[in-house]
């Protein structure tokens, strides 16, 4: 039986996607804001009352623990950049890409995003993968639309595991502080 690459990287996506949706089923709004270690980067208002993540140019050393809030948002982020790619659109920047807070809000933001994502997967063909992307790796013209669907893949895959044992960990730590 022979599948298309968009069929694959579909697949691969939709796996990862159940993955996803079995923690952001089980997520609390509590979980996200939630420090599991002295050193995170996080969500945090600005004067404005919006979320603002912590972010360095340079990555620290140690790098901080990312709560579930950032992660979400980095995903949210990252996603919006890719999606402005595949799309034509010009690409937003790091701080034009809003978290919309702790719980649902974020839930559905990233099934938006999600959706907005089933659509170019299915618009691509042959021709369309083979294209150069441009995004995330800039001015290779090596790097196609192939490659950029497969970094999507792959990026939300380590994000999902992250948010995952995030999770994890704030109820297995809340178990042992009850006993």
């Amino acid at each position: 039986m022979s599948v298309s690459r968009t069929e694959l990287l579909r697949a691969q996506f939709e796996l990862t996607w159940s993955l996803f949706e079995y923690h952001l089923e089980r997520l609390e709004p509590e979980d996200f804001l939630w420090e599991p270690a002295p050193l995170v980067w996080t969500m945090r208002r600005s004067a404005d009352g919006s979320w603002v993540p912590d972010w360095a140019d340079t990555e620290p050393d140690p790098v901080p623990v990312p709560t579930v809030a950032w992660v979400s948002w980095h995903i949210g982020w990252w996603w919006s950049v890719t999606l402005d790619h595949a799309q034509g659109r010009p690409p937003r920047d790091r701080t034009d890409v809003v978290w919309p807070g702790a719980g649902e809000p974020t839930v559905e933001w990233l099934r938006g995003l999600r959706t907005q994502w089933l659509t170019v997967l299915d618009d691509l063909t042959d021709t369309g993968l083979d294209a150069p992307a441009g995004f995330p790796v800039p001015d290779d013209p090596q790097y196609t639309v192939a490659h950029m669907a497969a970094w999507v893949n792959t990026e939300l895959t380590k994000n999902v595991s992250e948010i995952g044992q995030l999770r994890m960990l704030r109820a297995a730590s809340a178990v042992r502080q009850n006993h």
